[in-house]
């Protein structure tokens, strides 16, 4: 079959962020579109909920503003005039027991030397970071790991105490052994071109005045809200989603694909061409038939687990300290990695006068006791380190938790180049193409470039009509 974008049924596996932008730009182009979700809403790690009658997010709260994908994305679902910044700035870290403002001058928590570090490190650790301009160069090669290139040129504290808690926050991962070029390919180019680690830091904040504008941006109603929206816009363009309707088996036929599904309307899908939009080992189980070294490598990619948790509390009893929040380093011991003060954050959040939202974040790569204590649990490790942290005494009116078990997928050295072995395995077959968080980047403006590309390969395959079947 000769299948072109004007007549192409494309189905797309999995109802994520990254799932719902693939089949949004494919149906814009004139495909046939089928979303497949298995679970009984779209959205992944994306969701709303409701606390006390206030809106909140259980997953994602913001999305970086500054890549122009997701924001584009929500314009185009009909969510222009949702998008709002946050309320207020000025985030702190929790740090050997005192709130501190979270330093400025830096990239990703590594900084260009000493200054303004005084109320986070310690003189010994200040003194370290000017070694970094005493040792010779260090050599980067193809990837190294981010912790551990910066401890070795400035020193173990500036890791534990700034990197940890941003750049951990981010991948919910252990900096030690994150990818430098996966996680931050900017500040790994510099350092390739910089004798020293502070000259390539110099180097990205010399490149110019940043962006304009807010950097990241939310949603009235929630960063959850987009999911839904997008997977309306897709019906209108007439597409179809799919709940309940899991892919248990993807094979190839003269033709095209045959996805077996699986739900209470279950049965067999025949598409032109498809695009995985799932976690690395939903993608790994769909692919071991037709593409078995692909699948044992993403396998292989790890993820990390998390809870939130959010609490309200009436207004009368509690007097936060000033900004959005606080990050916490890990190596302090403290339960809580983070703590969101959502209702100042959010205006959205802040709707009921008698009310405050705060929230809080657990866990993080080779940390998961968390997902195994009660829900009482975790609101009491919650209220207990909000107590130290800001002197927290009163007792919620209503809490929430929220798991994610396989939230955030590891990118380890070595990431980009098993996505690259990944990709170059399933290029070898007729129109399909993977996306999503286990391989560009974890944000949702990554996420919705990866299914985008995905899309537009998609559209120049069925458009050289080179996606039928097995072939000779």
């Amino acid at each position: 079959m000769n299948a072109d974008t004007r007549t192409a049924h494309v189905v797309v596996i999995g109802g994520g962020i990254s799932g719902l932008a693939a089949a949004h730009r494919l149906a814009g182009g004139g495909a046939r579109v089928t979303v497949l979700e298995g679970s009984g809403r779209v959205g992944g790690k994306l969701r709303t909920g409701e606390i006390e009658g206030v809106r909140i997010d259980l997953g994602a709260e913001s999305m970086l503003a500054r890549r122009p994908e997701a924001v584009a994305l929500a314009r185009e679902a009909g969510l222009g005039t949702a998008l709002q910044p946050p309320a207020t700035s000025g985030a702190a870290l929790w740090n050997r027991g005192a709130l501190t403002p979270m330093p400025t001058g830096h990239v990703m928590g590594v900084p260009a030397g000493p200054a303004g570090l005084g109320g986070v490190l310690s003189d010994e650790g200040l003194r370290r970071i000017g070694r970094d301009a005493e040792l010779p160069p260090a050599e980067v090669g193809e990837d190294i790991a981010l912790g551990a290139y910066v401890a070795d040129r400035m020193g173990r504290e500036v890791v534990d105490r700034l990197v940890e808690p941003l750049l951990g926050g981010v991948y919910a991962g252990d900096v030690y052994r994150t990818s430098m070029r996966a996680a931050v390919p900017a500040l790994y180019e510099a350092a390739r071109g910089h004798a020293t680690l502070g000259a390539a830091v110099r180097s990205l904040q010399q490149r110019g005045t940043p962006a304009s504008g807010p950097v990241f941006m939310g949603l009235d109603g929630g960063i959850g809200t987009l999911p839904p929206a997008v997977a309306g816009a897709v019906r209108a363009q007439g597409g179809e989603v799919l709940l309940h309707r899991p892919a248990l088996e993807l094979r190839r036929t003269v033709d095209g694909w045959l996805i077996r599904t699986g739900g209470p309307d279950g049965g067999e899908i025949e598409a032109d061409a498809v695009v995985l939009a799932v976690p690395a080992w939903a993608a790994s189980a769909l692919l071991a038939g037709e593409a078995p070294a692909a699948s044992a490598e993403l396998a292989a990619v790890e993820y990390a687990s998390m809870s939130l948790v959010t609490l309200a509390f009436r207004r009368t009893e509690l007097d936060l300290p000033d900004g959005t929040g606080f990050l916490v380093p890990p190596v302090d011991g403290h339960a809580i990695k983070a703590a969101t003060f959502s209702s100042r954050k959010w205006a959205w959040s802040d709707a009921d006068p008698d009310l405050v939202v705060l929230r809080t974040s657990l866990g993080r790569y080779g940390d998961e006791e968390h997902l195994h204590l009660e829900d009482t649990d975790l609101v009491e490790l919650s209220l207990r380190d909000l107590g130290e942290a800001v002197g927290l005494t009163a007792k919620p009116v209503a809490s929430d938790v929220t798991r994610w078990i396989g939230g955030l997928p590891q990118y380890p050295v070595g990431h980009l180049a098993r996505v690259a072995r990944v990709r170059e395995a399933v290029a070898a077959l007729p129109a399909l193409r993977i996306c999503g968080a286990a391989y560009d980047g974890v944000g949702i403006p990554a996420c919705v470039a990866s299914a985008q590309q995905a899309a537009k390969e998609i559209t120049a395959t069925l458009a050289s009509g080179t996606a039928g079947g097995t072939g000779e």
